[in-house]
């Protein structure tokens, strides 16, 4: 009042006590009005009307303005009288609510013209619009500017942003920016927003929102008409549908405006018919601000009374859900403003006398309420103090004797709005799940579905918020369709939930929001997660912990079909059953590139289904090796059968021959993992006197098998639409990579019996034969038998294995203990101690011999070849690696790094070792290593 003072006004009596008390409660009214004191005695002498009318006048000739900084200038003075003037008046009673918003969206649409004239102004310079008075060019653009929220229904707040939207009829647009209207749109919008929200000296007009429109995250500030149209006829959203009730032109090109409202969004929001999906998904706009389970209960201190339990959202939710489903059919429901609309759903028997009297009164008083918080400090809160001081300056602004009394009418109010509004939909499923709210409607985020996000374990709850929102805005091929974004609507709280499960909720919804980018539909999915609970928690484990599997379910989604198959996770796949249903398959496909499409659908497809029975602890890790080889047996058996169909085709058949696959390494172990090549070794024989086929286009024998080996190479290996299949390795074969890709038995045999290396003869304790005719599978059986089972001085063998070790740990070396095929003490020690001892003791023992490497150190062991404790220290340090092998390779592309490994990925290892944590595992594995290793340098190289 001093500083009123020194400026010559001394305001008396009634005039005094009212600004005392304003200034009391408001440090923003009172810094206002030092700077607007010659407004006060004008304000007592003549009432608000006169200087209202005065500011709207002047904000509308801001457009005449000669430069920005003017033009901001006179729309930021006006802005602070409208201020002053309205608050006092409201403050002193006589303003209703009604008043008071209606009061200040008049100014709001005079500022917001101002500016847009002047932006115009601006545009039309050069142009032959550049003499035209500013009113004449606004109607001559075809711009159309609407006022959103409760600035579109005359209800703004005293501290309110305002909401616009702004599109352009591209065939009335007058201006170009570089031969392109949307340019010179765009600019006119960036001067509005420049003029009317950028902070000076002076201070801001308003705060300027424009992500009401279509795909904020994706578009303009300017659309155009026709792509307006494109968006709300196969786009919109249910929840933007409810904003354009509110919808009105502001400013602009009126005519435009009418027939874009008329044409576009009329029939947006209001529909005639609705089907059972789309009034569901209108429901769910209320039913996902969850009003069932308490998540936040109604409260004085720290309460929200917009967005909180009871508040004024869910008044206004309240009466747009209803205007939504019944407005189509009924278009005396068609009203902006929220009590308005609230007396026509009265009035047509929608809601009761009590109902809509009890929700008028709570909101008038909410409403008054946020404006006393706004007051205080031009704060757009919506927030009731915490602070003991601050809330009793509150209850005393908002015109109560204490805090209890204010509490007291507070939560009268919020209770009642409560419970009317649980009562709207009570025979409605609620959406949210016990965690609390979770809405994705809008444009920005909800604090408590934030909050509930929180709670429910995700540490960057904004992300997963926001990427919500983009499935519902359709920026995914997935969501698309309205159907599948209704369906959407109501999988997401359970998807949240099964996926806050897993170890790392972030992690999982990452990989899940990348399966979900990748798919062309949605609604086949979301209707399968919804009818399948046991099948989204399948999922979202798969997401949590495995993402390689969740890369394979985002390029193969038909797999999803396979999981709802009982026997897809009851029993891991045996041979039997794979033959017979692969056979059938191959069967089927008409052509040779189908097989090859086929094979390759069976093949991820069994895969995926061993995969997953080990994420999901159905199965357990050392039980994947075999069961992947049996599938790359069926396969390669299958395979074989058509390719020498297709090349029987032109070059016949040899008369009396016979071609064999022999697996070696992982494969002829049984010891493949899900990322696993193949180890391959062809072998033919013919009938002594054959020198060719028998096809029209004969090749000699040697030529024949060699061209059948190339194309069965083709067929495992070559990618088709269905994706690859299988790397082939065939450096095991007689003279390596130099070699022919098939060799004879013949030349198999003298190659063993005279030329084989150390090396490879330790490769032939895993020689399998996989596909080929029996005879000549127990010819070359026998060739591998006699290769093992030759005598080879001990010096020379433990040399030449040390001396490979060695050569592999120059070339090779290993990064970290969790490399397990190349650490010390890791997979390749203890295979080679495997190999090396059966090679030592096979010439006089062949019940050494075991293809796997398990296998070995019993079948070792039972012969007294390998003590007990070394059996137990090597067998103990090869099933723990290669069960961590086999849950990396079905998790990971790559190597694990421990120090980035998501909890998903480190707790399933944890559960493939059996122990509690991954620090034990880690030390574990380093113990097992270290000794395996021991047991290596003295068997091997000692």
């Amino acid at each position: 009042m001093d500083q009123l003072a020194e400026a010559g006004y001394r305001p008396e009596g009634e005039a005094r006590a009212l600004l005392e008390a304003a200034f009391g409660n408001s440090p923003y009214l009172c810094r206002i009005a030092i700077h607007e004191h010659g407004t006060l005695p004008r304000l007592f002498a003549e009432g608000p009307a006169p200087l209202l009318a005065e500011a709207i006048a002047a904000a509308l000739a801001a457009a005449d303005a000669p430069r920005d900084a003017d033009a901001m200038q006179a729309l930021r003075q006006a802005k602070r009288q409208t201020a002053l003037v309205v608050a006092l008046a409201d403050i002193a009673g006589t303003f209703s609510l009604a008043d008071v918003t209606q009061s200040l969206t008049r100014f709001a649409d005079a500022a917001v013209k101002g500016a847009l004239r002047f932006a115009l102004k601006k545009a039309a310079t050069g142009t032959e619009y550049e003499s035209w008075p500013a009113a004449a060019i606004e109607d001559a653009t075809g711009l159309v500017v609407l006022a959103m929220g409760k600035y579109g229904a005359f209800e703004l707040n005293y501290s309110s942003d305002i909401d616009l939207v702004v599109f352009y009829d591209t065939a009335r647009f007058p201006f170009l920016k570089r031969d392109d209207a949307r340019g010179a749109a765009i600019d006119v919008v960036k001067t509005l927003v420049h003029l009317i929200a950028d902070i000076t000296v002076d201070g801001y007009v308003f705060r300027v929102d424009l992500r009401l429109r279509p795909d904020a995250g994706a578009t303009q500030i300017a659309i155009s008409t026709e792509a307006a149209e494109t968006y709300y006829e196969g786009m919109g959203q249910n929840w933007e549908r409810a904003a354009f009730i509110k919808a009105r032109p502001c400013a602009g090109d009126a005519e435009a405006a009418a027939a874009f409202l008329k044409h576009v969004i009329d029939p947006f929001i209001w529909r005639r018919n609705l089907d059972f999906a789309a009034i569901e998904d209108i429901q769910s706009i209320k039913r996902q601000i969850h009003a069932y389970h308490g998540h936040s209960e109604v409260a004085v201190a720290g309460h929200n009374i917009k967005l909180g339990r009871g508040g004024i959202r869910e008044i206004e939710f309240f009466v747009q859900t209803q205007q939504l489903i019944l407005g189509g059919r009924d278009p005396s429901l068609r009203v902006c403003a929220t009590l308005d609309a609230m007396e026509a759903l009265r009035l047509r028997g929608h809601v009761s006398d009590v109902t809509a009297r009890e929700l008028t009164e709570a909101y008038r008083f909410l409403r008054t309420l946020e404006h006393r918080l706004q007051m205080t400090d031009d704060e757009q809160t919506h927030t009731v103090p915490k602070n003991p001081h601050d809330l009793a300056a509150t209850a005393c602004f908002a015109g109560f004797a204490d805090v209890t009394s204010f509490g007291e009418a507070l939560t009268r109010r919020l209770t009642t709005v409560q419970g009317h509004y649980a009562r709207l939909f009570e025979q409605a499923a609620p959406l949210a799940g016990e965690s609390g709210s979770l809405v994705f409607t809008g444009v920005e985020d909800d604090p408590e579905t934030l909050e509930t996000l929180r709670r429910m374990g995700f540490k960057d709850p904004a992300h997963v918020s926001g990427a919500i929102r983009g499935w519902h805005h359709g920026r995914i091929r997935a969501t698309r369709s309205a159907r599948a974004r209704e369906l959407l609507t109501k999988l997401i709280p359970a998807l949240l939930a099964a996926l806050a499960a897993t170890a790392d909720p972030d992690a999982a919804f990452a990989q899940f929001d990348r399966f979900l980018s990748n798919l062309p539909s949605g609604v086949q999915l979301f209707s399968l997660l919804i009818a399948h609970s046991e099948l989204l928690r399948l999922i979202a484990s798969i997401m949590g912990s495995a993402p390689r599997l969740a890369t394979h379910l985002s390029h193969a989604p038909a797999t999803l079909d396979a999981l709802l198959d009982p026997g897809f996770l009851r029993a891991l796949p045996q041979r039997a059953e794979l033959e017979e249903q692969l056979c059938g398959l191959l069967a089927r496909a008409p052509v040779y590139e189908a097989a090859l499409d086929t094979a390759r659908r069976f093949a991820h497809e069994q895969i995926f289904r061993v995969g997953v029975q080990v994420i999901d602890g159905l199965a357990k890790p050392n039980a994947a090796g075999p069961a992947f080889a049996a599938i790359a047996e069926t396969v390669i058996d299958g395979l074989l059968r058509r390719t020498e169909d297709e090349l029987a085709a032109t070059a016949g058949r040899v008369p009396g021959g016979a071609f064999a696959v022999i697996a070696m390494g992982k494969l002829g172990g049984r010891e493949m993992t899900a990322g696993s090549d193949l180890d391959l070794i062809f072998v033919y024989e013919a009938p002594v006197g054959v020198e060719a086929s028998d096809g029209p286009k004969p090749w000699a024998v040697s030529q024949y098998y060699a061209r059948l080996a190339q194309r069965f190479i083709a067929a495992l290996t070559v990618p088709t639409a269905e994706g690859g299949l299988y790397d082939v390795d065939m450096q095991l074969r007689p003279t390596g990579n130099k070699g022919p890709a098939a060799v004879s038995l013949e030349s198999f045999t003298r190659y063993h019996a005279t030329e084989s290396w150390t090396w490879e003869r330790l490769a032939l304790t895993r020689a399998r034969i996989v596909a080929g005719p029996e005879a000549l599978a127990e010819k070359i059986q026998a060739v591998v038998g006699n290769t093992l089972r030759r005598p080879m001085p001990w010096s020379q063998l433990s040399a030449d294995a040390s001396g490979m070790r060695r050569k592999v740990v120059e070339n090779i070396p290993a990064k970290s203990a969790w490399d397990l095929k190349y650490a010390r003490g890791g997979l390749m020690d203890i295979e080679f101690t495997a190999q090396v001892l059966q090679l030592r003791y096979a010439p006089d023992d062949l019940s050494v011999l075991r293809q796997g490497t398990l296998a070995a150190f019993e079948a070792l062991a039972a012969a007294g070849h390998l003590a007990e404790t070394d059996t137990a220290v090597l067998t103990a340090a090869a099933e723990l690696q290669l069960a961590l092998m086999q849950v990396l390779r079905i998790a990971l592309d790559g190597p694990l790094d421990p120090e980035t490994a998501t909890p998903g990925l480190k707790l399933l290892l944890t559960k493939a070792a059996g122990v509690d944590d991954f620090a034990n595992l880690q030390r574990l594995l380093a113990d097992l290593q270290s000794r395996a290793h021991a047991v290596f340098v003295r068997l091997v190289e000692g």
